[in-house]
């Protein structure tokens, strides 16, 4: 009897012992386990941070963008949004649809480019106007499937590019080469009447040559004066400076310039310049200015009020050779007499004094710019 339970109390010591290693093993198992899904979530863990913080990064890029970017389900309801869109935060577009936040008269045209795009399960692509608070804008929209696991399209993945800036520039441009046509045509227009009538009053071919590339540097000081001024206009100092430069460079100057800080419009400058080249073409052959003791003086003043015209501009020689009756009226003087007041409605005085040629000219107040 006593030897059966001796034996008894030996076989459960045995089995306590082996339930113990048994349950030390699963316990080790366990606490492996344990560290390892504890690793993994720490590596889970900063691999997130990393995500947020690089998903932070592309919102506070986006948000400093002209750049939206939104996903929506397949009944065009928005899933998510970057950044707030047409006036409404994101909270007040999320979970709407595009009838509820696009305006009715170009919502119609996107939604039926969406639902094409779903159907169709092909990317899109159209620029749309949209009336916001800071004015019209541009969009340059981009519609793409948004697919899941299983390749099926679940909804959509927009980005509107805001590209107004581009379609600013773009009808900008159109309107200055509109602007750089017209002007081409009536420079032309000028420089072949300009051909024409030095041909009928040139005595040969030399004599043309010479007296047409003339007027053409005379026609093109008075457009690098524009040109520099952006064709907004050109002060007339400058002008007169400008047709009479190579005059000016003399040592001990014959010419006295003096008036007004007053700026010309393009018309009225480009014409004003050819007429003061061909007086000072003529003072130069013939008057003050072909001998050293002859004076020019060229003043101006503001006549505001006065006989409709605003400006009044005097050239005036002196102790020149004595000036000889005018016999024919040549290309110079149809310049000064004729294209002014045809072309600016400008008043001319033109007189052949014994003492010295004098030109009056006129300009009407709608030639004079505005100072600036």
């Amino acid at each position: 009897m006593d030897k059966a339970r001796t034996a008894g109390s030996e076989r459960r010591a045995a089995m306590a012992g082996q339930m113990s290693e048994a349950e030390n093993s699963e316990m080790a198992r366990l606490l492996a386990e344990c560290q390892r899904l504890k690793e993994q979530i720490e590596a889970q863990a900063s691999e997130l941070r990393l995500l947020q913080a690089r998903f932070a990064r592309y919102e506070n890029a986006l948000r400093g963008s002209q750049v939206v970017v939104y996903t929506q389900d397949r009944n065009l309801r928005y899933t998510s949004i970057s950044q707030a869109m047409l006036g409404r935060s994101v909270e007040e577009i999320l979970g709407r649809t595009d009838d509820e936040i696009l305006p009715r008269e170009v919502g119609q045209q996107i939604i039926a480019a969406k639902r094409e795009a779903l159907a169709s399960a092909q990317s899109k692509r159209m620029e749309i106007a949209l009336e916001e608070a800071q004015g019209m804008r541009w969009h340059d929209l981009h519609i793409e499937p948004l697919r899941n696991d299983a390749g099926m399209v679940v909804g959509l993945a927009c980005a509107a590019v805001d590209v107004t800036e581009r379609k600013e520039g773009e009808a900008h441009l159109r309107l200055l080469l509109r602007e750089l046509t017209h002007r081409s045509k009536n420079l032309l227009a000028v420089i072949q009447g300009m051909a024409r009538q030095t041909a009928r009053h040139a005595d040969s071919i030399d004599a043309f040559l010479d007296q047409f590339g003339a007027r053409l540097q005379a026609l093109a000081a008075s457009h690098d004066l524009l040109v520099r001024e952006s064709w907004h206009g050109a002060s007339i100092d400058e002008l007169i400076r400008s047709q009479l430069a190579v005059y000016l460079d003399r040592n001990g100057s014959q010419i006295a310039i003096c008036g007004p800080a007053v700026a010309l419009k393009p018309e009225a400058a480009q014409n004003l310049g050819l007429a003061l080249h061909e007086l000072a073409s003529n003072a130069a052959k013939y008057g003050a200015l072909s001998i050293p003791e002859g004076r020019l003086s060229i003043t101006w003043e503001r006549r505001d009020g006065q006989e409709g015209y605003g400006l009044q501009l005097d050239w005036h020689e002196r102790n020149g050779p004595r000036v000889k009756p005018r016999r024919r009226q040549g290309f110079g003087t149809m310049v000064i007499e004729r294209n002014l007041p045809r072309a600016i409605d400008a008043s001319v005085e033109l007189t052949f004094d014994p003492d010295g040629v004098h030109c009056r000219i006129g300009i009407p107040h709608r030639q004079i710019l505005a100072a600036r």
